[in-house]
């Protein structure tokens, strides 16, 4: 049986009908097995209610209990790994690409003991763990359990967002009188996960996402922890200030040059002087330091609504010093720019082109169009304008190209025969392509190319998400 399903409602028990009594004065929430509490710590204590209409023990739950839920996968890739393959269960795995120059992106708990972590190159993993097992990726395998996923947490609130593809928020306002308070909403949510995907999870409650998402990352794997609001200040006094999701390495250096290293400090700190030191963000970091963050759960049509770019990166096979081959990188992810922008109805007016070195450095350039476009060729024309006004000081490794400033539905309307026919050839590529496979038909220059099939065979990035303009095919 379900867990909500065992929790009632002590008048919806009497009468069969109410959806909330009052026991004395406080609402409840009565439980048949008054013992047993699915393994959950109870945040409080039982009590006898003297004015049910039953005499059971029942478990008082504040109305204003944290609401914010993060649902963090535990090694989410390996873990996929071995559920597909049994013969991997128990033993040290590493989720690596299928290119040569490739790093592990997830490595499984067994393989983590002994120190194998995300982003070492496979020289170094072995190193760490001599009887390491080399996986290679298959993203169909992870969009795949992260839909069913995602489609798991729809059911216990319509406000679903999808983070990254093993990570989500849930906004679980005003779903207690369905499913009981968080702490069961949230052990019936493991539950299900492990009982249909055969997978654990993290998960966070508090009060906003800042801190359901350090929630999340206190208690792994397969953990449950809920933050309180009288409980942040006491949590956040002597927390690291890195521990906090978007304080990555380099702010965290900044930071600790003012003398900042906990939250509190970061709190305590002078938000002028912060906004002085660091711009825009300075003021989001002062109160980030006192656990305050208003962001929503951006369900799926509003994280739409607010795609600020669209774009594609690839790790070369090889470092590249020529530009011609170069080029012909960039025309193949400005066609993966191009289709996806085209196929949600959206356009930018300025190419951003990243470039990264052999030895990891790495800078953007962008380029203003005289209007917002997803033509392929203009993308690919922009971005070769921006590499020819480059003096590349050292063989590149990766590329990538996005387009910025979006807007909806704005792509210049074609005025001219030629223009006209532009466009029917895109519109018919694209439709050829969707419906066939991506990269049946491609650009000539392309056909000599490995990957010319137009999937992204790299690692899921982490703006991917499970619908809408995020929404990569990968292979």
């Amino acid at each position: 049986m379900p867990l909500e399903s065992t929790w009632r409602n002590c008048a919806a028990l009497a009468n069969g009908k109410s959806k909330r009594a009052l026991c004395g004065s406080r609402p409840c929430w009565l439980r048949a097995d008054d013992r047993r509490i699915w393994g959950i710590p109870l945040p409080f204590s039982p009590q006898t209610a003297a004015a049910c209409c039953f005499q059971r023990l029942i478990y008082h739950f504040p109305m204003k209990d944290p609401s914010i839920m993060h649902i963090d996968m535990n090694a989410f890739f390996a873990s996929v790994e071995q559920r597909c393959n049994p013969a991997l269960r128990g033993l040290p795995i590493a989720v690596i690409g299928s290119a040569g120059r490739t790093v592990v992106t997830t490595a499984s708990y067994e393989a983590r003991a002994f120190g194998v972590k995300t982003g070492m190159n496979k020289r170094e993993a072995r190193a760490a763990c001599p009887g390491l097992i080399f996986v290679i990726g298959d993203n169909r395998k992870y969009i795949d359990a992260s839909t069913r996923i995602n489609a798991i947490l729809k059911g216990f609130s319509p406000k679903v967002e999808a983070f990254s593809i093993d990570e989500a928020f849930v906004d679980l306002s005003g779903t207690a009188g369905l499913f009981g308070p968080g702490a069961v909403v949230a052990a019936s949510i493991k539950e299900r996960i492990r009982e249909e995907l055969g997978l654990t999870c993290s998960i966070g409650i508090a009060p906003n996402k800042l801190l359901a998402k350090l929630a999340s990352d206190m208690q792994k794997p397969d953990g449950l922890v809920i933050i309180r609001q009288e409980d942040v200040a006491a949590l956040l006094e002597n927390l690291p200030a890195s521990e906090l999701c978007g304080i990555g390495p380099m702010l965290t250096r900044h930071l600790a040059g003012l003398g900042i290293n906990t939250c509190g400090q970061l709190g305590r700190y002078p938000a002028g002087a912060l906004r002085e030191r660091f711009g825009m963000i300075g003021e989001r970091l002062s109160l980030m330091g006192k656990g305050i963050d208003d962001s929503p759960v951006a369900f799926a049509h509003a994280l739409d609504d607010a795609a600020k770019s669209v774009g594609h990166s690839t790790t070369l096979p090889a470092d590249v010093s020529d530009k011609a081959d170069i080029k012909r990188h960039l025309l193949k992810l400005s066609e993966m720019v191009g289709a996806r922008s085209r196929r949600h109805g959206l356009a930018g007016a300025k190419v951003v082109l990243t470039v990264r070195y052999s030895d990891f450095y790495t800078f953007t350039r962008r380029k203003a169009l005289p209007r917002p476009t997803n033509d392929t060729r203009e993308i690919y024309g922009a971005a070769c304008a921006i590499i020819d006004g480059l003096r590349l000081k050292a063989p590149v490794r990766l590329l990538g190209v996005s387009i910025t400033d979006m807007a909806a539905g704005m792509a210049q309307l074609a005025l001219f025969e030629g223009d006209m026919k532009r466009g029917r050839l895109m519109a018919a590529l694209d439709s050829i392509n969707m419906t066939f496979g991506s990269g049946r038909i491609t650009w000539a220059t392309l056909l000599e190319d490995e990957a010319a099939d137009g999937f992204h065979k790299g690692v899921i990035a982490p703006s991917w998400r499970p619908s809408g303009v995020r929404m990569v095919d990968c292979k």
